[in-house]
């Protein structure tokens, strides 16, 4: 089931050549405004009526002020015939009133545009963190799936921003438009049409603009991603003392930087193509514009017009020129995030039915026995099995060893077996039932689960361990407990402010742990789960032979009578389990307790042998 949605997710090339064929038709970009609009509104909708109507009052404004530089223009002219000045004093008054009107507006704007675009953004964060987390881990086997979500990650906090604005610059546009274009229609009908000519042009460049930046970004989409990788190993603390045993950083330093050269050589072809389409649409545009002006002259020269019109007409062709500009640029700002925004809800859309395969029935809270039966995995894009019809059985409260050489599928099984997985083939069955009729989030919460290679959270070490439960509501005597029992509760107590501590120098007051005290932390994290079922991958990785033996030597007493998968490569480890799994190549090759493995003389038998050869002959040495 999840191999067929991950294989949804399209190729960046395919993407590319679906955003060339989109339509865009008139119903699509009302469809946008409808969309937009609801995120806007499901953000802030108090806001967005707050700004929507200090649009209009804007437009209301600048509408006015040409009625009044008319006024001013006849009270002006009629100085010749002898009248008072003080007629200039009330549209001096209101000019001027305006002026400082429209310049608070505009502030009021930006302050509420600007707190309105960061709803939205958390909003859209959150909705796609939701969906990110809540899908298959086999999601994160497809290079394309990490394409999408770079892309959607990078629209995330700047996208809804452009669209909020544009929005409300297209509505602002369109009001004052509005409220300008009826008074040009006043002072003659032919000078609104002349004017909106001019606007075409722009229209259509802008259009195909969009489209250019849209189809750079889905190409650039690989390559970023590299660069942040790169950024990653040259900036991260986990990585800073390899790169520099190597002296790996300069030959880091220089990939990244052709990468960088290589999109700014891009990036420079993009601007080219922006720049000609810019000029092409503004020339053309300018052109229309003069038409107007040169259209107004003979209107004054017909009489049609008078001097103080002409020059109220004049201001407010300007004005609307400004208006129709913005508004332009709005609709171009809202083609162009509307490709965007398609992207990320195309993830949402692929994802949320990804996320609905993990969907299921409530998962038992216990269970007598979990078989395996004929599994089978291939992993995304590889052409080998990491299993290949393998069974087994796990009874309750049985201690149950996974070992084999690298490679050999036990830490695939695991995943499976941890519901982190479906199977290509096979089933997985608790107590008959298979679990793919459960919700895996419900599944996954009766299962706790440390890999080898587990998080060091920069969190508290409080926080570390409650991790494994839920950090909104963290229980401290249970963390205690649990760490005690992992035998972590120690050293977390001597640490400057015990759990409290943050382990992480990256912060203020941070600490760092051991390899095995890390190690230690990571399993009171499965003992703070307290569930029925623990799968441990290498949980003795880190920890010295005499630490090994004392929790293998605990590993009953501490489990009081859970249930428990160990996987490990240190055959000695595993010599008390109730039933050793031998896997090899992804097959189960052999099964039993220790002492019937060692009698049955099979690759059990020999490895163990070889493991044991090279500690005596380490001893002896």
């Amino acid at each position: 089931m999840s191999g067929s949605s991950a294989a949804s997710f399209v190729d960046p090339v395919d993407l590319n050549v679906e955003s060339r064929g989109q339509k865009k038709s008139v119903g699509r970009f009302w469809h946008l405004v409808v969309r937009s609009t609801r995120l806007v509104c499901r953000a802030g909708f108090a806001l967005f009526i707050a700004l929507v109507t200090l649009q209009i009052a804007a437009a209301a404004t600048l509408a006015l002020q040409v009625v009044v530089v008319e006024r001013l223009l006849n009270a002006i002219l009629a100085l010749g015939s002898g009248d008072s000045p003080s007629a200039l004093v009330v549209p001096v008054l209101l000019l001027a009133a305006l002026t400082a009107t429209n310049a608070l507006v505009g502030t009021l704007r930006g302050n509420l545009g600007r707190y309105l675009a960061e709803a939205v953004a958390r909003r859209t964060w959150a909705e796609v963190l939701n969906i990110s987390t809540g899908v298959s881990l086999r999601h994160f086997e497809s290079p394309a799936f990490y394409d999408r979500l770079q892309r959607v990650q990078t629209s995330a906090p700047t996208r809804p921003f452009q669209v909020t604005q544009a929005l409300l610059n297209v509505l602002g546009g369109l009001a004052a438009s509005l409220g300008v274009g009826a008074i040009l229609v006043g002072i003659h009908p032919l000078l609104l049409p002349l004017l909106l000519l001019s606007g075409i042009p722009l229209l259509i460049t802008n259009r195909r603009e969009s489209g250019l930046e849209f189809a750079f970004n889905v190409e650039q989409t690989p390559r970023m991603r590299e660069r942040l990788y790169l950024t990653h190993l040259l900036t991260g603390r986990d990585q800073a003392k390899e790169v520099r045993a190597f002296n790996a950083a300069g030959a880091l330093v220089s990939r990244f930087d052709r990468l960088y050269g290589s999109y700014q050589t891009d990036l420079t072809r993009l601007l080219r193509h922006r720049s000609v389409l810019s000029l092409a649409g503004n020339v053309l545009s300018a052109l229309f514009l003069t038409l107007a002006l040169l259209a107004m002259v003979w209107l004054i020269t017909q009489g049609e017009v008078t001097v103080a019109q002409a020059g109220a007409a004049v201001v407010a062709i300007r004005m609307l020129q400004g208006q129709i500009q913005m508004l332009l640029s709005g609709i171009q700002s809202m083609f162009e995030a509307g490709l965007f925004l398609h992207d990320v809800e195309e993830f949402m859309r692929i994802a949320a039915a990804g996320r609905d395969e993990e969907d299921g029935a409530a998962a038992p809270s216990t269970f007598e026995t979990i078989t395996t039966r004929g599994l089978r995995f291939r992993y995304p894009g590889s052409d080998a099995e990491a299993l290949r019809g393998v069974d087994v059985q796990i009874r309750s409260g049985q201690v149950v060893a996974l070992v084999g050489e690298n490679g050999s599928g036990k830490t695939t099984l695991a995943k499976i077996l941890a519901g982190l997985y479906d199977a290509s083939e096979g089933v997985v069955l608790w107590d008959g039932t298979d679990t793919r009729t459960y919700s895996r989030r419900d599944l996954r919460t009766r299962i706790a689960v440390i890999f080898q290679d587990f998080v060091r959270y920069a969190f508290t070490a409080e926080e570390n361990i409650a991790i494994g439960g839920d950090l909104r509501s963290i229980q401290p005597e249970r963390v205690h407990a649990a760490a005690c029992r992992a035998g972590a509760g120690g050293f977390i107590e001597r640490l400057p402010h015990g759990y409290h501590t943050r382990l992480s120098r990256m912060f203020k007051g941070g600490r760092d742990l051991s390899g095995g005290q890390w190690q230690r932390v990571a399993i009171a994290r499965a003992f703070y789960r307290d569930a029925p079922l623990m799968i441990l991958d290498e949980p003795t990785a880190a920890l010295d032979p005499r630490a090994e033996s004392e929790l293998f030597d605990s590993l009953r007493h501490v489990l009081t009578g859970r249930t428990a998968v160990f996987i490990s490569h240190r055959f000695s480890s595993v010599r008390s389990a109730d039933v050793i799994y031998v896997l090899d190549e992804g097959r189960v090759l052999e099964s039993g307790s220790h002492d019937e493995l060692m009698a049955a003389e099979g690759r059990y038998a020999e490895l163990f042998r070889l493991q044991a050869a090279a500690y005596l002959d380490a001893e002896s040495a």
